[in-house]
């Protein structure tokens, strides 16, 4: 049985939390977190403190925080031999160097308390410090999800990058559709089978391929009449956006 203790009570360490304790190979030992309120959905399911002195002896440690407070929760952690790892898409592993068994375990995909998700399709991104930690974190890994890469640092910054593009600010998009079409008295409902058709089709055209629309046509015409329906912010982001998708195409506003 591989042990683990988890450091932090957030969206991603509650997702991890609920898919290792359904796997029959891994067991949550204990749930550190520095707030009590914040261990309250877990009192009844596992070992819990707010204090790393009282951490107890496990075969990973799994630091899942805000980028900003890792550093200080592995200072302050006695691993021993034990492996350490953060789940950050953007922070190096180094800034885990102070302990001999270091690493990273990276599940790339966005995540809410609200909604549950499979993570036997979510590729999760490892590194480690050496080969036989590496093999010990992909085993890991392998218990929950059926994609798992091997990358650097490097490469997965870059990717948090991506993921940026890809969720992040696609997902401010559809915020702005959604005031457009509430300032209207439109139902965003309305929108969502072209939604689900845009991220559908991108599984077999690439996204280049399959960009559509009037910056896509060159429809000036188009255009200039979106923008009057637009307050001063929604039309800089349109222009913004249009401008970019013409200049890939090589063409201009």
């Amino acid at each position: 049985m591989i042990k683990v203790v988890l450091l932090g009570a957030g969206n991603l360490a509650y997702h991890l939390f609920r898919v290792f304790k359904a796997s029959k190979d891994v067991e949550i030992i204990q749930i550190f977190n520095h707030r009590k309120e914040k261990l309250a959905g877990f009192n009844n399911e596992v070992a819990t403190t707010t204090l790393l002195s009282e951490i107890k002896e496990a075969d990973f440690y799994l630091i899942s925080v805000k980028d900003d407070a890792i550093i200080e929760v592995s200072s302050q952690l006695q691993a021993n031999n034990s492996i350490v790892l953060h789940t950050s898409g953007a922070v190096s592993m180094d800034i885990l160097a102070r302990h001999s068994n270091i690493g990273v375990f990276y599940p790339l995909q966005s995540f809410s308390k609200e909604k549950e998700v499979n993570f036997e399709q979510i590729p999760i991104c490892i590194e480690a410090n050496s080969e036989e930690n590496l093999k010990k974190i992909r085993e890991l890994a392998l218990q929950i999800s059926a994609s798992v890469y091997e990358i650097s640092s490097e490469q997965r910054r870059i990717s948090h990058v991506a993921a940026v593009f890809a969720n992040n600010f696609s997902n401010f998009m559809l915020s702005k559709a959604s005031e457009i079409c509430e300032k209207h008295q439109i139902p965003f409902d309305i929108l969502k089978p072209l939604i689900e058709e845009t991220f559908e089709k991108i599984k077999k055209v690439a996204p280049k391929e399959a960009q559509t629309g009037p910056a896509r046509r060159n429809d000036k015409k188009t255009m200039a009449a979106h923008l009057a329906y637009l307050d001063q912010d929604q039309q800089k982001l349109y222009k913004t956006i249009s401008e970019a998708i013409l200049k890939s195409y090589g063409k201009e506003l």
